[in-house]
């Protein structure tokens, strides 16, 4: 059975006021962790136009696809980065977290926050297995219950129609015992599908100010594949930097 690494990483919006943790200042820690760790497929969250185009220029062999979550395309972006030299993309779908997803901008409005919520879905495939998968990186509202409950239920609905395998990636602002995070779960598992990051401990940080013990796990990878070695990603601070206020998340998967 062939395994391949998946990544998700929510690399932090780019904020001056996080001082030597904004991003410019950390860009460096972000490119070595990716070169590193060298995941076949990676779900980036909060990437903004000017990170989108470092990232692009500073990741040789992958190819960035993704756009802004704002109705003119900028803004934030739920990227996806794949191994050009490995994956080929058949097609690419950006679609808003809404009752309207195809309208740049739109959400659900009620308790969810300014912020438009959406996913970067595209149908890929790898060198070493002969069938197509489906990869899918989002990032829920982190105020809304309930926009995040109608998000998740997007997602499932989403992921139902697709005949191929698929691996979800996202921070979802919610912890496994949510009632959107309890849906995911549930509504995949007629697939067959595992949260490879189950077993993982908490993955939100906050540049090293949340106590280990309060650490609240909100970064996931599902998948109906097969699963072995999911982790976090360690992020000691070098001179009180991070690489980012979550930890990445990683998990080998076999998709044949």
């Amino acid at each position: 059975m062939s395994f391949l690494k998946f990544m998700s990483f929510n690399l932090r919006v780019d904020n001056t006021g996080d001082g030597i943790n904004s991003f410019t200042n950390r860009f460096d820690r972000v490119v070595e962790v990716l070169h590193r760790e060298a995941p076949v497929v990676v779900g980036f969250q909060e990437v903004t136009d000017g990170m989108r185009a470092r990232l692009r220029d500073h990741l040789p062999g992958y190819t960035v696809q993704g756009c802004g979550r704002e109705k003119n395309y900028h803004g934030e972006s739920m990227l996806i980065a794949y191994r050009t030299d490995e994956v080929e993309l058949l097609s690419l779908d950006n679609l808003w977290l809404s009752p309207t997803p195809r309208v740049a901008g739109s959400s659900f409005g009620g308790d969810q926050s300014g912020c438009p919520r959406m996913l970067t879905t595209a149908l890929l495939k790898h060198n070493a297995w002969n069938t197509p998968f489906r990869f899918v990186n989002t990032h829920l509202d982190h105020v809304g219950k309930t926009a995040r409950y109608l998000g998740a239920m997007q997602l499932v609905q989403l992921i139902s129609t697709y005949p191929e395998k698929f691996v979800l990636t996202g921070d979802f602002n919610a912890t496994p015992d949510t009632p959107e995070i309890g849906l995911v779960t549930s509504a995949l598992q007629g697939r067959g599908a595992v949260d490879c990051t189950a077993e993982l401990g908490g993955t939100f940080h906050g540049f090293g100010r949340v106590p280990e013990d309060r650490r609240e796990k909100i970064d996931y990878i599902f998948t109906d594949g097969v699963c072995q070695n999911a982790y976090v990603v360690p992020d000691t601070p070098v001179e009180g930097q991070y690489y980012s206020d979550h930890f990445a998340v990683c998990a080998e998967i076999s998709l044949l």
